[in-house]
């Protein structure tokens, strides 16, 4: 497969991720919306669910409607000059991959959170809530960010085969 296909590939997987965010976003405020209404004594999950369901929405959505004009704006750089797209689209990426480390730590953490709530506060209804809900969403946010980093991972590499621009170049002096 040629770096364009593969370029290509990369972000419609990326842009239909978004769209399920979107999706989940949405979803997760509806059952807040439920949640909070009812008076159901899983309401405390009502505000991990709208917390990261906006973040989802909001994240989903940039991604989703930037796509097509990136994809562009890069098949046009690579037709063009495949060394620019090489040298601007490696740091690109490994600052992508980076946050991809973050974003983990971050979901990790809050399922663990999580957990703990849920046995330590078995009792308390709104706090037994809110693990569940974390639990939930975090656990939902760390399988979604494995897929997008396990593709952001073989894009790069790919990039990084180019032989339009030497290892040097990428890597600094």
């Amino acid at each position: 497969m040629g770096m364009q296909e593969q370029m290509v590939r990369y972000f419609a997987e990326e842009k239909a991720e978004s769209w399920l965010f979107i999706l989940v976003g949405v979803v997760a405020l509806g059952a807040s919306v439920w949640l909070l209404r009812t008076g159901s004594s899983y309401r405390g999950m009502a505000y991990p669910l709208i917390a990261v369901g906006l973040i989802q929405i909001v994240v989903g959505g940039s991604v989703a409607f930037r796509t097509d004009a990136q994809v562009a704006a890069l098949t046009a750089q690579l037709a063009s000059s495949p060394s620019a797209f090489q040298l601007a689209e490696v740091p690109r990426m490994e600052v992508v991959m980076r946050n991809f480390t973050l974003y983990k730590g971050i979901e990790i953490a809050l399922l663990l959170v999580g957990v703990a709530l849920t046995y330590a506060f078995r009792q308390k209804e709104l706090v037994y809530g809110i693990g569940v809900g974390l639990v939930m969403q975090a656990s939902l946010m760390l399988v979604l960010d494995l897929f997008a980093e396990r593709r952001g991972d073989e894009y790069l590499s790919a990039i990084r085969t180019l032989p339009a621009v030497s290892a040097s170049a990428t890597n600094g002096p």
